[in-house]
């Protein structure tokens, strides 16, 4: 096991919030060598498809991290690494993580609703929303009013699975989804499964499913190609789910 990754393994048990865990990934992304960090990362990503529980955790905690376009540049920089190398499954991690797979080269899709609040009165309410106002709320295409809602205690699982699903996908909101409720199956599922999703957030995703969710991607003719082939790649990693035992040998 490289150095890198033997202190991810030990660190992030330790460390007593998501958020934390989620800081310590960031540093390690942006203080790291580009050459080191492909390594670990392909190690790790080995582990995950080995079923590793511990290694899916700190997959977990990268994951914020490397479906943020904020952190393109020193991601570039692993995806080359990892290319020079010869590193198969990092660069399946990274196989989008470009301005053109977060679809940041393209125009976001227009709200055509006329809104009669302005960003920062409705950046107000995503702090304390009735449940009246959480409809419209949920499907604000601001990423700045997606960010606040995300964070606000009265938000359920069940009203950000509604937003992850949401098509077309607004691609900034889509980054904030996963930023914040990665966390959570239906959330990561919702994000996938979605059409419009950019593939930039899909990928890293995969690497969090179980493999019956990565053959029900595998199989969604209407993904685009590249998170369908992603997800049967990593299906065909993962190993088989163990086979119950006979009856007589349950007692």
């Amino acid at each position: 096991m490289s150095l890198r990754l033997g202190r991810w393994l030990a660190t992030l048990p330790g460390l007593s919030d998501f958020p934390l865990k989620v800081a310590f990934a960031r540093w390690e992304l942006l203080e790291g060598q580009p050459d080191e960090l492909a390594f670990a990362f392909e190690e790790l990503c080995q582990r995950v498809d080995a079923a590793e529980e511990a290694s899916r955790a700190a997959l977990l905690a990268f994951v914020p991290v490397l479906v943020d376009p904020e952190n393109l540049a020193p991601i570039q920089g692993v995806r080359l690494a990892a290319r020079e190398a010869c590193l198969p499954a990092v660069s399946r991690l990274l196989r989008c993580s470009s301005r053109q797979g977060h679809r940041l080269d393209s125009p976001e899709p227009v709200d055509k609703e006329e809104r009669a609040l302005t960003l920062g009165e409705r950046r107000a309410l995503a702090r304390k929303p009735s449940r009246a106002q959480l409809a419209k709320l949920l499907s604000d295409p601001h990423p700045m009013v997606a960010q606040i809602l995300l964070a606000n205690p009265r938000l359920t699982e069940s009203d950000v699975v509604a937003m992850a699903a949401r098509r077309p996908a607004i691609a900034k909101v889509m980054v904030e989804i996963a930023k914040s409720w990665c966390r959570r199956p239906r959330v990561r599922m919702a994000l996938v499964l979605n059409p419009t999703a950019p593939p930039a957030v899909s990928i890293p995703l995969l690497g969090l499913l179980a493999r019956p969710e990565l053959r029900e991607v595998s199989r969604a003719a209407d993904l685009l190609p590249v998170v369908r082939v992603t997800a049967s790649e990593q299906w065909e990693l993962r190993p088989p789910l163990r086979a119950l035992a006979p009856p007589e040998q349950l007692n």
